[in-house]
């Protein structure tokens, strides 16, 4: 029976629950190390919360992949399954930076179907013995999630190829993203079935599992998740494009830390959370976080290392010497240029191979001299593409050997049969440069192989008849579009698309002196020996366990349907503002000091208007006419505005321009709550923020009686804010003299005289009130933004001082889920006005029962 956690996230996401061609079986947990692990059923999982109690209490690292780190065969006599580690799989490897003091249990697919009647026994063997614990997923599922959503749509759209038409990708078919979410959900289930939440890890690698962190974390608020990005994340222009986009973003935002190999690629996926869901991001002490409903999300840029000692033991293999002698014989007098590529159309072989043949008809000298060896590996996925790539090579090939070659020599050697390890290896070692021309990929680890293969040992310098004690060198040359390039400072970095300039990089290669190529060899091997698959996986680790640090300081509750799930996490303290519980104490109470945001309570989130409409004016009218209250209106806008708009409401304290001019009521004359000798310092302002609005369309300046404001809310929001941090720097050089505050908001840039913040206005009414003898005893304050934050600290401050009274309510409150120094939150606008419909009908209740005379009100406008 599909679980109720599946059938929400999955029903939401396309329209339905899909159809599985078999029957899900429970994989019962098993216990690794003494304890007890209850069994949860998934029915009896709708709980948000993950208090289950800890019942392991070694350190555990749960890596999920696409594919178990093991390689699986049948024996043909007794028809049993044979299983070993695969030596070669980073998810293997990256153990050795974990620590062995950290269990590792892996989860994954097999790269061999089984059948159905033999899945529970070869899992109970592979958790026993290799603590893997396998997903077995229905071919036709299969094939629909890896080759045809992952590989079809993701893979190419990651690599900046786009689905302009039915032969490129084909169209998006919203069947293979059913399947795509179904396989995910199946991988939680697996993970569910061996994790214990309160003290494991839970480590997800690449694309295939973009939308396995909102399963997890809807089933564990606390679950500590990282995940890694192994190919390239596009920009946004391109990744915009996905019709599932939106989702995509928000289940990788369910995770702790995510990591890339680039800033690059970081930065991509940075700023389509900022475009697409409007999301900031800041850089605080070196970690990039992201704010993500009381969340922060790390961002980690390191890209991946190679198993060094893996290298190492195989260049010791006697088989490895073996072959590096008889290639040495082979191409005796010859320099060997070397290239190792998957053949898909991303890894530029024909680009690489049309360099060669500029290179041959450049310099004709070069002709029976230089050899490019290309080994071709067997591409990953399958299609038209793939055949088109591979016709293409053997042309180009067959055309330069036919024009450059001669007897005994083949001026490109094309590999595309299978080779060992140490064949590979071999090659390495005798090639004098190595070319990774690809026009995009995630990071390549073939030039890290090379310079480790260069370095080489004793034995294979006998062989080659180097001096052991000699210095090594080696010469690479790669694509800027590859993660590798920019760890790779002495290589020669080339765009591939440019046949010439390859070819030049070629020769520069082969031209170089040898102490320029030592040199170049010591500073990539000194890098690559340092930064090996295990530091990477232990730097990974230590930044997981720093963005998980908080976990259990925060209270954490999920909201959200479907994909568009998250948690939302907030101090303890901080809660929601019950209607009842405000009711309680505005009845009971009998001086009410009421400040109120204008454009986070007055104003509707759909509307362009920033009039206030007749309902919200009614509700503010009742309030004030209750004699116990004082209520005050705080707004940025100005007081000629203000005074219009609000005309009707004649007991209304408004304070305009954020707190500088303050009006008690209608009648009354505006006031000014510090003294500003004069204004000159706006002659200085204004033309440099004139000169950014002329460069920055959609900007515009709001200019005010105390202050001056750049608005880029309908500019370009990348640009407005590249743009807006450079007004700042600039306005802050040119005023550093004047007496003013330069501030960044919510799309602006503000200047204003030092002193004024609505915190004045907090101020001035408590004090006000004292004065009259009306101690407050219930105080309301309510915003949104920033600048509301001086109001709340001034009424939370407030409540050690004199000017309120001993058991006064105080309520600060700001509107959504998010950072701040008030105590409370309601959702939205709608729950304000609402909250203040209730107010209003309980003042107008007791005003019915005992008559009184009428005081004053004020109000908050940002």
């Amino acid at each position: 029976m599909v679980s109720r956690s599946y059938s929400n996230l999955l029903d939401l996401a396309y329209g339905g629950t899909p159809t599985l061609s078999q029957e899900k079986k429970r994989f019962r947990r098993v216990a690794t190390v003494p304890g007890l692990l209850s069994e949860v059923e998934d029915d009896n999982c709708n709980s948000v919360s993950s208090d289950a109690p800890s019942s392991v209490s070694q350190e555990r690292m749960i890596i999920v992949g696409n594919q178990l780190p093991l390689r699986v065969h049948q024996n043909t006599d007794d028809e049993g399954w044979c299983f070993s580690w695969d030596e070669d799989s980073l998810l293997l490897q990256l153990k050795d930076g974990l620590g062995e003091d950290v269990e590792v249990i892996y989860v994954g697919c097999l790269k061999e179907e089984v059948p159905p009647n033999e899945q529970d026994d070869v899992a109970q063997t592979l958790l026993e013995t290799f603590k893997c614990v396998p997903a077995f997923l229905p071919p036709e599922l299969f094939t629909k999630f890896y080759h045809g959503f992952c590989k079809q749509h993701l893979w190419p759209l990651f690599h900046y190829m786009l689905p302009l038409s039915p032969d490129l990708g084909g169209r998006f078919d919203r069947s293979l993203w059913q399947a795509y979410v179904s396989v995910n959900k199946i991988f939680a289930d697996k993970v569910m079935e061996v994790i214990n939440p309160d003290d494991d890890y839970v480590w997800v690698h690449d694309y295939h599992l973009m939308v396995l962190p909102t399963f997890l974390r809807k089933r564990f608020n606390r679950v500590k998740l990282g995940f890694f990005l192994h190919s390239p994340f596009p920009s946004s222009e391109i990744y915009r494009t996905l019709p599932v986009r939106e989702e995509l973003l928000r289940a990788l935002l369910n995770s702790d830390l995510i990591g890339f190999h680039t800033f690059d690629y970081a930065r991509h996926f940075l700023t389509c959370c900022s475009r697409m869901l409007g999301l900031s991001y800041q850089s605080k002490r070196g970690y990039i976080g992201l704010e993500y409903y009381g969340r922060t999300v790390s961002i980690k840029i390191l890209p991946v290392g190679i198993h060094i000692g893996q290298l190492q033991s195989v260049l010791n293999l006697p088989e490895t010497e073996s072959k590096v002698a008889e290639l040495r014989n082979k191409f005796r007098g010859q320099t060997v240029m070397l290239g190792v590529d998957d053949m898909d159309i991303f890894k530029g072989i024909s680009l690489k191979l049309l360099a060669m043949e500029q290179l041959l008809m450049q310099h004709t000298e070069n002709a029976g001299q230089v050899v490019l060896v290309q080994i071709a590996n067997p591409a990953r996925g399958r299609g038209r593409d793939v055949e088109e790539v591979r016709s293409e090579a053997y042309a180009t090939v067959k055309r330069i050997n036919n024009a450059f070659g001669r007897p005994g020599y083949d001026p490109v050697v094309l590999i595309d049969t299978p080779l060992q390890f140490y064949e590979r290896i071999a090659y390495y070692v005798i090639a004098e440069c190595c070319l990774v021309t690809a026009v995009r990929d995630g990071m390549n680890l073939i030039p890290y192989e090379y310079i480790i293969c260069r370095q080489g040992n004793e034995k294979l310098d006998q062989t080659l008849g180097l001096n052991p004690l000699g210095p090594k060198r080696s010469m690479l040359v790669v694509s800027e579009f590859i993660g590798c390039s920019p760890s790779l400072s002495g290589a020669i970095r080339v765009n591939p698309w440019n046949i010439d300039a390859v070819a030049d990089a070629m020769d520069s290669a082969l031209i170089l002196s040898e102490a320029e190529k030592q040199l170049r060899h010591e500073k990539h091997y000194r890098y690559v020996s340092t930064h090996d698959v295990a530091y990477w996986a232990r730097s990974f680790l230590q930044d997981l366990e720093r963005a998980c640090r908080d976990h259990l300081r925060k209270r954490c509750w999920g909201i959200g349907f479907g994909l568009g799930f998250r948690v939302v996490a907030m101090d303890p303290n901080f809660r929601k503002l019950s209607v009842e519980h405000i009711v309680a104490a505005y009845k009971r109470t009998k001086n009410r000091a009421i400040l109120l945001d204008y454009d986070s309570t007055l104003l509707l989130t759909s509307s362009l208007s920033t009039i206030p409409n007749v309902e919200a004016v009614g509700i503010l009218n009742n309030l004030c006419r209750d004699p116990k209250n004082v209520v005050f209106l705080v707004s940025a806008k100005d007081r000629k505005t203000l005074t219009e708009w609000f005309s009707c409401c004649e007991k209304l304290g408004i304070a305009a321009e954020n707190g500088y001019f303050i009006r008690p009521k209608h009648d009354a004359d505006w006031e000014t709550c510090i003294s500003v000798p004069d204004f000159d310092w706006k002659q200085i302002a204004e033309p440099v923020m004139k000169l950014y609005t002329e460069t920055t369309d959609g900007s515009a300046i709001e200019t005010k009686e105390s202050s001056l404001v750049w608005n880029y809310r309908d500019a370009d929001p990348d640009f407005g804010f590249c743009q807006a941090k450079e007004l700042l720097d600039h306005l802050e050089s040119v005023l550093a003299n004047e007496p003013v505050l330069v501030k960044s908001g919510q799309h602006i840039v503000e200047v204003k005289p030092q002193g004024v913040n609505k915190g004045l206005v907090a101020e001035h009414l408590l004090v006000t009130m004292k004065q009259k003898g009306m101690l407050p005893d219930f105080v309301l304050c309510i915003g949104d933004d920033r600048s509301d934050e001086d109001m709340f600290e001034v009424i939370m401050r407030a409540t050690a001082g004199p000017y309120l009274s001993p058991v006064a309510d105080v309520f600060a409150c700001t509107v959504g889920q998010k950072c701040s120094k008030a105590k409370y939150y309601v959702e939205d606008r709608t729950e304000i006005l609402r909250m203040f419909q209730v107010l209003a009908n309980a003042s107008e209740h007791a005003s019915k029962i005992a008559p009184r005379p009428s005081n004053r009100a004020i109000i908050d406008r940002v």
